[in-house]
């Protein structure tokens, strides 16, 4: 990936390609238009599903993820100066085979793309942090214990460096963007009450 110029003005989380695929009016919010945030229902138990899924995979096999041996790292650090990127990656498989990036998501649905592109921004920032390659990743879908794994192709990094500029720009501009498509998103958004063409 090369370097995008707004790195060196605006650093981003992992969280923010997330939160601008679901919504671009989060990111807006969280760093045009910094507003107190209510704390929903949704976002602590989420919290709640989280503790219990590090728990969880603590005891679980690498089989179940298609592999035979190797190092699992919870809670990794991962950064990168020259992308401007951060963020604390739920799991990290270390083995013979190489690096895989693990999300844990609690959904009984199937792995949404805001969810993948995620997965993909971790895996771009294994490869700056640890020099390995990373050609696919997992995500951990809970109650249903399923594991998906996200294959990291070229048009999903190039996707990926696409919307960090898109993110910077809208920043730099403090344009507020459209609202999402989807109003069911908006039913339990934490900044619902600033959307004034929200019903």
């Amino acid at each position: 990936m090369e370097q995008d110029e707004g790195a060196r003005v605006l650093p981003l989380r992992v969280s923010d390609i997330k939160q601008y695929m679901y919504c671009p009016r989060v990111v807006y919010y969280q760093y045009v238009l910094p507003v107190e945030r209510k704390v929903t229902h949704k976002m602590e138990h989420g919290q709640l599903e989280h503790l219990e899924l590090d728990r969880l995979e603590k005891r679980r096999k690498l089989v179940e993820y298609g592999l035979d041996e190797g190092e699992r790292r919870f809670q990794v650090h991962l950064h990168s100066d020259r992308l401007g990127l951060t963020g604390i990656l739920d799991l990290l498989l270390v083995t013979p085979r190489g690096y895989f990036p693990v999300e844990f998501k609690y959904s009984t649905r199937d792995p949404a793309l805001n969810h993948k592109y995620q997965l993909t921004a971790y895996a771009v920032l294994v490869e700056e942090q640890f020099g390995r390659p990373v050609r696919t990743g997992f995500l951990y879908m809970s109650p249903g214990k399923r594991i998906q794994p996200v294959d990291i192709t070229e048009n999903m990094r190039i996707h990926l460096r696409r919307m960090m500029g898109a993110i910077r720009r809208m920043v730099a501009e403090e344009r507020v963007p459209a609202r999402t498509r989807s109003g069911a998103r908006c039913r339990d958004c934490e900044y619902r009450r600033f959307c004034g063409d929200v019903l």
